[in-house]
Parts: C-alpha cells; sequence; structure tokens
C-alpha cells in the first residue's frame, strides 16, 4: 500500500499504533482512489480487523478515539458535519491527504502553533479542501477570518498545524454556508453563498450543488 509524503509525515505526529493501523488498514484499504472518501464506518469490522491478536476493542467510542486521533493530525475529516460525541457507526470520512502531489503539504503538518493574530490560511490548501468539500464559494470576508481567529485566539491551549488550522477555517466556511437565517445571501442548492458584486450562480455551480446534496442523501439512507 503506497503512501505519499504528507501522509508519512501525518502518521509520524502523535498517534498509537492502533489508529495508524486503523488509516491504513481500516481506511485506506476501502477508500475511493480518485475522490478520497471512504465506505461508511462499520465498528463492527474495525473492532475486528483491530483484534486480529487479542481483544483490547469492544465499544464503539475506542474506535471514535482512535478516529479523533486521526483528525487531530489531518488524515481524515468528516465529509459533512458530525457531532465529535455522537456515534460515527455509518459516517463517511475524507483522505485529504492522499489526494495531494507528493510534498505539496508535507511541511504544513511539521509545525505546530497556536493561534494568532496575524495568521492567514493557506490559500491553495484552502481551494483544494473546499472543492473536496463541495463548497462552491470559498472566498472570504476580513469579518470571517477575523471571527475565527479571534474564536481560537480565546483558547491558547490549542495547537495545530497549518494544515490542520486551514483545515478547520474551511469547514467554519462550509458550516456558515449552510447556515439558516443569514443576510445578505441567495440560496444554490443547499448552501447559501453571499451576494457580492459579479458573483452570480451559475448552472453549472447548481448542478454540482445538486450532485452533492444527492450524494448525500443516498449515503444517508
Amino acid at each position: 500500500m503506497n503512501i505519499n509524503q504528507a501522509e508519512q509525515s501525518a502518521l509520524e505526529q502523535a498517534l498509537s499504533n492502533e489508529a495508524r493501523v486503523l488509516y491504513l488498514l481500516g481506511l485506506k484499504g476501502s477508500v475511493d482512489n480518485k475522490t478520497g472518501i471512504t465506505q461508511a464506518l462499520n465498528y463492527k469490522n474495525l473492532i475486528k480487523l483491530l483484534n486480529a491478536k487479542e481483544e483490547k476493542f469492544t465499544l464503539g467510542r475506542q474506535i471514535n478515539s482512535l478516529i479523533k486521533e486521526l483528525l487531530n493530525v489531518g488524515l481524515v475529516s468528516f465529509k459533512s458535519e458530525v457531532e465529535l460525541n455522537h456515534s460515527f457507526n455509518g459516517k463517511v470520512l475524507l483522505l485529504p491527504l492522499m489526494l495531494t502531489a507528493p510534498d505539496d503539504y508535507a511541511k504544513m503538518h511539521i509545525e505546530w502553533q497556536s493561534m494568532h493574530t496575524g495568521w492567514q490560511p493557506n490559500e491553495n490548501l484552502l481551494a483544494d479542501l473546499a472543492k473536496l468539500m463541495g463548497i462552491i464559494d470559498y472566498r472570504y470576508s476580513e469579518e470571517e477570518l477575523g471571527e475565527f481567529i479571534s474564536y481560537w485566539l480565546s483558547r491558547p491551549e490549542s495547537h495545530f498545524s497549518q494544515f490542520q488550522w486551514t483545515q478547520k477555517f474551511v469547514f467554519n466556511l462550509k458550516r456558515k454556508r449552510l447556515a439558516h437565517g443569514t443576510k445578505n445571501v441567495h440560496k444554490v442548492g443547499q448552501q447559501l453563498v453571499p451576494v457580492k458584486a459579479g458573483i452570480v450562480a451559475d448552472d453549472n455551480a447548481k448542478k454540482l450543488v445538486e450532485k452533492y446534496s444527492k450524494t448525500s442523501n443516498i449515503k444517508s439512507n
């Protein structure tokens, strides 16, 4: 099984060996190589895989704990927003690092930092992750960036890599695009796109959202 430099760098972070096994054998072994999307999580199968030699795992929350380890180093993300204190069984994951070209984002996993007032997302990574998550308009305002920075400045104990900070910012943008009751927006599919001069959602964009919406509905049934 091949892994690229970005995955290698992330796997060398502070992870349990069980989390590494889960990623390499439980997730990557069944992933769609073109989209980076896994099959729906199956606790029973994953527990059986991890208990190959001795029975250490019996509960779904133990699998959740390993997945959270992988989330923390950017090896996985959820295709849609989920509650981290709820069951992950049946959920679909995205393996974003397997889709990156060699050395594209490897260095972004090496240095960890707390949030600071001058932080900026990596624009190339932001665009790549936004497209993978089906976000139509990932352009952001200074206000949106400022709100994100302000939120994390109040949590100085949080240290993440630049990849992870950018990933969190993209998730924040997606949450805002799916929010209800927002003013100065127009709706495209299930997303709310900020109204800006010269920005009109064309038919291709609408079809893209409809595609992701149908896919999401199929997977959730």
